[in-house]
């Protein structure tokens, strides 16, 4: 490792300066070459979330009524064509990316990262460019990505990971604000005290709450929240402003105090877990890209039904006999999937519920953008089949993905499954399938040659001098895929 990357252990420093101190000093030297190789691939899917996410109804309400209050700026909305202030188009970009429930996740501490860095880093290049600053290149872009894919992770491990969902917080923008901050700060190459600086001031607007998962078009938007937030942050550190010094250590309204408080842990809050291992353990390897159009908690739902329809394929051929459908599953995915959904749903609803999704395998075999038409949501169906679904929590089955599934019929007998984990983590999606999911999920939304335009920039990222032609191929117009 390169010598400015080498963490400083002077006594006096709290984890927070340790933090921004790496985050300052790493170099893309500094990091393996499959790793490098590994965020190329996982951005290109979070690109490609943002075309399919572009021109959904929600998304298109969402920047219909931002651009009608915001002025024209230096940034690109993506799939529009228009350009408005960095910090809208940062928040519409993110929508767009996290519009579909198709973007990447961390398995240990859930956070959606290409929501927040992409369109963050992105909206900062062009602010920097049209203000005659220096111009962000494609090893810029990499190298920032990856220090926020590392950040915050580390922000969700000190809170205990997934059990921030279990509390009812919306995990992702509570600890994506001060990634997006750190990732920002880098692309700005801002001094160690500056990215503090940045870190304390996005640390203080953080917040998301789960509820939003129900029928809220706003769920689409909170991690919009933080990359807007973060960005603001670090231009704000930039400038010379000020922020909260030492935010994850402090005792007395510190980020990890505040957040820890009624955690039910003990201790409440693990401070070090933001520090350990930096530059050897990289969280970016435990970022995992979804193969279904939902929900995380609800993948391990879809493929145990989908294994037991490949292993049972005359009992589930008439759905009608099915009198009861069993879903255990851990804490945290049972609190977050597992409530009882009602009819009708908004299709935010649909993709959170292990009900319906596991209907929804059940009737069409997969569960795909187009399930979720709005024409397709009321679908009797479907919803006999939801009726008949009881979600569990079940201890013994383990605290992260492990799911089971129990079809009971109407003569009395009954097929059951347990799955580990979902494709998608166990195991995760190479490089190979993630480039296949981009092809196959922009078809027909935007040409074959911008398609090819895009794979080659992102996967080459080390080779372009000025990431506003990356920006500028998005910025064109895309198509609804549920139209």
């Amino acid at each position: 490792m390169a010598a400015k990357a080498v963490l400083r252990a002077e006594s006096d420093e709290g984890v927070t300066h340790q933090l921004c101190s790496w985050v300052d000093g790493l170099t893309l030297d500094d990091i393996p070459e499959d790793l490098k190789t590994r965020a190329k691939y996982l951005m290109l899917d979070g690109f490609g979330c943002a075309i399919v996410g572009a021109h959904l109804p929600w998304t298109e309400k969402a920047v219909s009524i931002v651009l009608d209050m915001e002025p024209a700026g230096d940034c690109l909305v993506w799939g529009y064509g228009k350009k408005i202030g960095p910090l809208p188009a940062a928040l519409l970009n993110s929508t767009e990316v996290q519009s579909f429930e198709l973007d990447d996740w961390h398995s240990l501490a859930p956070v959606h990262a290409n929501s927040i860095m992409l369109p963050a880093l992105l909206a900062a290049a062009s602010q920097q460019k049209a203000r005659g600053n220096a111009v962000v290149t494609g090893s810029n872009l990499l190298l920032s990505t990856i220090v926020g894919y590392e950040v915050g992770p580390r922000v969700g491990l000190c809170l205990y990971g997934s059990h921030m969902l279990t509390r009812g917080w919306h995990s992702g923008p509570i600890f994506g604000h001060a990634a997006c901050a750190a990732s920002v700060g880098k692309l700005l190459d801002l001094s160690t005290e500056a990215i503090e600086d940045a870190v304390g001031i996005a640390c203080t607007q953080a917040c998301g709450l789960m509820s939003a998962q129900f029928s809220s078009e706003a769920k689409r938007m909170q991690h919009g929240f933080a990359a807007r937030n973060g960005l603001f942050a670090a231009l704000l550190a930039k400038g010379g402003y000020s922020g909260i010094k030492r935010v994850f250590e402090e005792p007395y309204g510190g980020f990890l105090s505040a957040f820890g408080e009624g955690s039910g842990k003990e201790p409440p809050y693990l401070a070090d877990e933001l520090v350990k291992g930096l530059g050897k353990t990289w969280q970016t390897e435990a970022i995992r890209v979804k193969p279904h159009a939902s929900m995380a908690g609800t993948h391990c739902t879809i493929d145990t039904v989908a294994g037991l329809q490949k292993d049972h394929p005359e009992e589930l051929e008439n759905l009608t006999s099915i009198v009861n459908i069993k879903i255990e599953m851990s804490e945290a995915a049972f609190k977050h999937g597992g409530w009882t959904a009602t009819r009708p749903l908004t299709a935010t609803g649909a993709q959170m519920s292990c009900a319906y999704v596991a209907a929804t395998q059940l009737v069409d075999g997969q569960v795909l953008p187009q399930q979720f038409h709005r024409d397709l949501l009321n679908r009797d169906s479907i919803w006999k089949l939801v009726e008949r679904t009881e979600c569990h929590y079940t201890p013994e089955l383990g605290q992260k993905f492990e799911q089971r599934v129990t079809i009971t019929f109407n003569d009395g007998s009954s097929i059951s499954k347990t799955l580990d984990a979902p494709t998608g983590v166990d195991p995760p999606l190479s490089n190979e399938e993630i480039l296949t999911k981009f092809r196959t999920f922009t078809r027909g939304l935007i040409d074959n040659k911008r398609q090819e335009a895009i794979e080659k920039l992102v996967l080459g990222l080390e080779d372009l001098a000025d990431v506003s032609v990356l920006d500028e191929v998005l910025a064109g117009l895309t198509l609804d895929p549920i139209a």
